[in-house]
C-alpha cells in the first residue's frame, strides 16, 4: 500500500481574513465546502487542498506545512513588508538546507507556522540572499544531512530549469 498527503489542514481565529491571505499571497483557490457546524473553507492549492477552520487556541509552535512558490523573491518581500517573518521557532526565518534548497518561515494571521521553499539560492536576489542563513554553519551536517532534498522527486533543477508551481510540499520530518 502506499499513501500520499491530500490535504493539510489548519485552524483561524478569523476565517475570513486567512482564506484572503492564502489566496490573495498564494493565489490559492476557493473550493466547495461541506458545513461541519462551524465556519470552514477549503482551498485549492495546486493539486492539494489547505482546510481552514475557525476554531479558537493557539497554533502550535512548531507544526507546519509547506508551499512551493513561482516567485519566491516576491513572496519574501510581501511577507517582510506585513512583518510575517518568524525568527523564533527555528532560529532564523529564512535557511539554506546544505543542498541547496531556501526555507522561509513565517505566522499566517492564525499564528500558523508555514514554510516557503526555494529550489535553489541562485534563484534569489542579493536583497534576498543578505537574510539567508547556511544551516550547515549553524549545526554540523554529516553524509546523510548533506544528501537530504526537500523534493522527492528531485533532478537537479536549477534558476534555469525549475519550472513555475503553485503546491503545497508533501515532506517528511527530515527538512524540520
Amino acid at each position: 500500500m502506499r499513501a500520499r498527503i491530500n490535504h493539510v489542514s489548519i485552524s483561524a481565529i478569523e476565517l475570513a481574513r486567512s482564506v484572503g491571505f492564502y489566496t490573495e499571497l498564494f493565489g490559492a483557490e476557493a473550493i466547495e465546502s461541506p458545513n461541519f457546524g462551524y465556519p470552514v473553507q477549503w482551498l485549492r492549492i495546486g493539486d492539494l487542498q489547505l482546510h481552514i477552520f475557525e476554531r479558537s487556541g493557539d497554533a502550535p509552535m512548531y507544526h507546519h506545512f509547506a508551499l512551493e512558490v513561482n516567485d519566491f523573491v516576491r513572496v519574501f518581500r510581501e511577507t517582510r513588508a506585513r512583518g510575517l517573518h518568524d525568527q523564533e521557532t527555528n532560529g532564523r526565518h529564512l535557511n539554506q538546507l546544505p543542498s541547496g534548497q531556501i526555507q522561509l518561515y513565517l505566522r499566517d494571521p492564525a499564528g500558523n507556522l508555514v514554510e516557503i521553499n526555494c529550489a535553489s539560492a541562485e534563484m534569489l536576489s542579493e536583497e534576498t540572499r543578505s537574510e539567508l542563513a547556511l544551516l550547515a554553519e549553524r549545526f554540523p551536517q554529516d553524509e546523510n544531512n548533506n544528501r537530504a532534498h526537500l523534493y522527492l522527486t528531485w533532478s537537479g533543477r536549477t534558476a534555469a530549469s525549475a519550472e513555475p508551481s503553485t503546491s503545497l510540499d508533501a515532506k517528511t520530518s527530515r527538512d524540520g
